[in-house]
């Protein structure tokens, strides 16, 4: 008989996700010999390889995918399973996973966490802040109990519960003060400043600006709003931010910010989580709350 553990479906998940036993040893809080015994026990079970083993990183076998897969749908069941000890009609308490990507935790995260301290004193929140490739993934996976993303998201196993809209506004020098707002067609043609790749906002510009992605050379880029606000004032270019954080970013500077004519460009933000997850009622209601939260919070920003 084989005899598997969550250990080991957790180790592998690990090395399969950082595809390097030193990072994935790190992540696990072990050892790097400790993690390759328990992946060549796991090897020795199944009696073939699960990865291929190179210098600078590993590869999945065909066998190794296919564990995987079957790995990963064991630790959401298990996870979930978790939750049933929490009353589904009761206040949420305990650990409680949350991702929120980088265009919305400094601005929304810090009076989340206030609101939610005085609240839910039993709840231990955890959040994490990436990207919504990444966010989602480790959602997916049951490394998170939800997400604060723009939607959609169009996963078909995730629940999304649309939180509040927020328009995006144009930052720019202050000398620039009294002139018309350039249109969408204009702003190609100027220095634009975006968040560097991976960014969903920075996807939303492009899509606004009518600038094809692949057409880099149009544009200077970022590691944050901040960054980017901070080389407007400057005087290196221009650049859209959501309204949520017009009132932090532009704190002691000369920018200018303008309102775009006509239908302004927005996101919608909302909530994410599976579909499975038995704690779907209490999400609604949390999210009910950091709806109100995000409101107050773009309603500062508004010019």
């Amino acid at each position: 008989m084989v005899n598997f553990t969550l250990k080991h479906f957790r180790y592998f998940d690990a090395l399969a996700r950082f595809e390097h036993f030193g990072r994935a040893a790190d992540a696990c809080s072990i050892s790097q010999p400790a993690l390759s015994v328990q992946i060549k026990e796991l090897e020795t079970m199944l009696g073939a390889p699960l990865v291929e083993r190179a210098a600078r990183k590993i590869r999945l076998t065909t066998l190794g995918e296919d564990f995987l897969e079957r790995a990963r749908k064991v630790l959401s069941d298990v996870e979930d399973m978790s939750e049933l000890a929490r009353k589904p009609d009761g206040p949420l308490k305990g650990r409680l996973r949350m991702g929120i990507i980088p265009t919305l935790a400094p601005y929304l995260l810090p009076e989340v966490i206030r609101r939610l301290s005085a609240t839910l004193p039993g709840l231990e929140l955890r959040p994490r802040e990436s990207v919504t490739k990444s966010l989602l993934d480790d959602l997916l996976h049951s490394r998170l109990d939800f997400v604060i993303a723009a939607l959609p998201v169009s996963e078909p196993s995730l629940r999304e519960f649309a939180l509040f809209e927020e328009d995006f506004v144009l930052i720019r020098s202050a000398e620039d003060a009294g002139k018309p707002v350039p249109a969408p067609d204009q702003l190609q043609e100027m220095k634009l400043l975006l968040l560097e790749e991976g960014h969903c906002f920075r996807d939303q510009a492009l899509s606004f600006c009518e600038i094809s992605p692949s057409d880099p050379s149009l544009l200077m880029e970022g590691s944050s709003l901040a960054t980017l606000v901070q080389m407007v004032n400057a005087g290196l270019g221009l650049t859209v931010i959501p309204e949520m954080a017009v009132s932090l970013e532009t704190e002691g500077t000369s920018v200018e910010v303008s309102r775009f004519t006509g239908t302004p460009p927005k996101r919608t933000v909302g909530m994410v989580w599976r579909k499975t997850n038995p704690l779907e009622t209490q999400l609604m209601e949390l999210g009910a709350t950091i709806r109100q939260i995000g409101q107050a919070q773009r309603d500062k920003g508004r010019v």
